[in-house]
């Protein structure tokens, strides 16, 4: 594997910012690594950080590497700082920069496919949110999303906010009160998605039972379940941390319908 350290100046954001990308590599001598066939275009995974971290937060903390060794997927991971991957009300338009410029910057860096059957994204806690955000906002490039522990239920999420975190989320969302039924909500963009003649992306959602978002998790898991979204819950063991998300982005990396 190839992995890249990339700073570049985005049009979007005004800034200079830094991605991580892992790309495939033939290979016989690194050891642990099998490699995979060479390909003109390459799949690829969007991996998203949390809200404590930044983009070189999975290479640190997980085997993510060497995981993806030998099964032919790019890894971009971009850093997004406290953004909840949004176009803060105060601050930088980061969903802008995710969805729109970012694909496009890294397709001419970089042999990345271009078709939706070979782009995911996925993504913890904050992370998880954002992967499921950018799929049920942009269904016709996502074929499918992961969230791994993810703040899937915002709305609800932010209105129970501590005081000392609520000028931090106001930065971000604006108005707390009208998060709800905006395209900040998973659950008004997944009725979009319904409502519409586009494609569905496949999700797949994962939560500790001890971790303190448990709950936000399983009134998202009743309320998707009732759809006809392609989706997978799994729930185990687990708490906020490294542990259980270096576990489960394997299990991730063996459900990505990769072709």
């Amino acid at each position: 594997m190839a992995l890249i350290h990339c700073d570049f100046f985005s049009e979007v954001l005004g800034i200079s910012t830094s991605i991580c990308v892992i790309l495939p590599q033939e290979t016989r001598s690194q050891i642990g690594m099998r490699g995979s066939e060479k390909k003109e275009k390459y799949p690829t995974l969007y991996l998203l950080h949390g809200l404590s971290d930044d983009h070189t937060i999975w290479q640190r903390r997980t085997s993510i590497e060497r995981y993806v060794s030998d099964i032919g997927l790019a890894v971009v991971m971009p850093n997004a700082g406290r953004s909840f991957y949004t176009d803060m009300k105060h601050g930088y338009k980061y969903f802008t920069f995710i969805s729109e410029e970012l694909p496009e910057i890294t397709k001419q860096f970089f042999p990345l496919s271009d078709k939706r059957e070979d782009t995911f994204a996925a993504g913890l806690s904050m992370g998880g949110y954002g992967a499921f955000k950018l799929a049920l906002s942009c269904p016709d490039k996502y074929a499918a999303a992961a969230s791994l522990s993810g703040v899937v239920d915002i709305a609800s999420r932010v209105k129970r906010a501590q005081l000392q975190d609520t000028a931090e989320l106001e930065s971000i969302f604006g108005n707390l009160n009208a998060v709800e039924n905006s395209e900040n909500d998973l659950f008004y963009l997944s009725k979009k998605v319904l409502a519409s003649d586009v494609p569905k992306p496949k999700l797949y959602q994962c939560c500790g039972t001890e971790d303190f978002l448990y709950e936000d998790n399983i009134n998202f898991k009743g309320y998707i379940e009732k759809t006809n979204f392609d989706y997978t819950y799994e729930e185990g063991p687990g708490i906020h941390n490294w542990n259980y998300w270096d576990t489960q982005i394997q299990k991730v990396l063996k459900w990505l319908p990769i072709k």
